[in-house]
């Protein structure tokens, strides 16, 4: 691949387009909103000039709602050898571009799982994808150069391509990325009007449940719109869940011994098939998921003390497996949890104490 066209230069089309254009890819950016390619071509992700002639690959970073539109106008107009999006959901616009009667040899779809709460190419950088699933979903009629195209640019972006039918990718990020914001939405709004010295409490918990909820509206109404069976059926499994939920909590309230053992014992089924849920999301790596040891230190809000804890991990010998920071309410300190292999466990806890570090059980 030489040549590129970003069309679209929001948080994923100037993601991909710095990371192409940092490996020598001429990129050229288009969006409906000039002002967005001129700051995306400011970042240095391209040119926001047109091509001269026909680039090989197209790549269309539009919402869901507007991407067969998009190609349907590119693929006409014979801008690349090759065409491919990069939205969240795969099945609809394919089904729209064989409507209209087009070649599809010449395209496949994508869909990058990688993202953040913010949007816009300020938002963007080249190494969103690194490490990421990328899923492709090619058909008996993509033609093997544009599978190679795809192929190329996933690894220009160091993410890792998965093949899979696009109906199936509808109904997977229905249950892992769509029903997921949709509930962190629902939690989130239960704080809106809550009383001030509830909000006070929020912890970590709390703050991971709703981290999501920050994503812009708009782009999520695309998404949705897009994707809306495959997301009703699973929150009306969730509703379900709910209701025996509820029945099992206000068992809990009588004062009848059967009822609340009968309720006790409905509270424990749904922990324990969150416990069976929870221990399939892959791990590091995206490995099989594995069981660290937390070793918690306390530390100052100061500059330079994470570099310090790091650093006073790396030379115990220690690895850091994955990390998390508690802020403790109105205080300028916070409880940083380390992540590592429990042999290592001891290990750093008495490096870290001998360097002066502050631990917490």
């Amino acid at each position: 691949m030489r040549t590129a066209l970003v069309i679209g230069t929001g948080l994923i089309g100037t993601s991909a387009a710095l990371a192409l254009a940092g490996r020598g890819v001429t990129v050229h950016l288009a969006d409906h909103d000039p002002e967005q390619a001129r700051t995306a071509a400011a970042l240095g992700a391209g040119t926001d000039e047109a091509p001269e002639g026909p680039v090989d690959l197209a790549i269309v970073a539009a919402p869901p709602a507007h991407v067969a539109g998009v190609l349907a106008d590119v693929m006409r107009r014979g801008v690349a050898r090759g065409y491919l999006d990069v939205a969240s959901v795969k099945g609809g616009p394919r089904r729209e571009l064989e409507a209209l009667g087009l070649d599809l040899s010449s395209y496949i779809g994508t869909h990058p799982m990688s993202g953040r709460e913010k949007s816009g190419p300020l938002a963007a950088t080249g190494d969103l994808f690194e490490g990421r699933p990328w899923v492709l979903t090619p058909t008996r009629d993509t033609d093997t150069e544009v599978l190679n195209l795809a192929l190329e640019l996933v690894s220009h972006c160091r993410a890792v391509p998965v093949v899979m039918d696009a109906d199936a990718h509808d109904r997977a990020v229905a249950l892992v990325s769509h029903m997921p914001h949709l509930m962190s939405s629902m939690v989130a709004a239960r704080l809106e009007n809550a009383e001030e010295a509830a909000v006070r409490l929020c912890g970590q918990g709390i703050r991971d449940v709703t981290r999501i909820a920050a994503s812009d509206p708009g782009m999520w109404i695309d998404i949705l719109s897009a994707n809306p069976g495959p997301v009703a059926d699973l929150l009306t499994d969730v509703a379900a869940d709910l209701e025996e939920t509820v029945r099992a909590l206000r068992a809990l309230q009588s004062s009848d011994e059967d009822k609340r053992v009968e309720g006790t014992a409905g509270i424990e089924g749904v922990l324990r098939r969150g416990n069976a849920g929870q221990v399939r999301v892959p791990g590091k790596h995206g490995a099989a998921p594995r069981v660290y040891e937390v070793v918690a230190v306390l530390i100052d809000d100061q500059p330079g003390q994470l570099a310090r804890i790091f650093a006073d991990a790396g030379r115990a010998g220690v690895n850091i497996e994955d990390v998390r920071i508690e802020h403790a309410t109105g205080q300028q300190a916070g409880l940083v949890q380390l992540m590592v292999e429990p042999k290592a466990a001891p290990v750093l806890s008495a490096s870290l104490r001998e360097r002066g570090w502050a631990l917490r059980q």
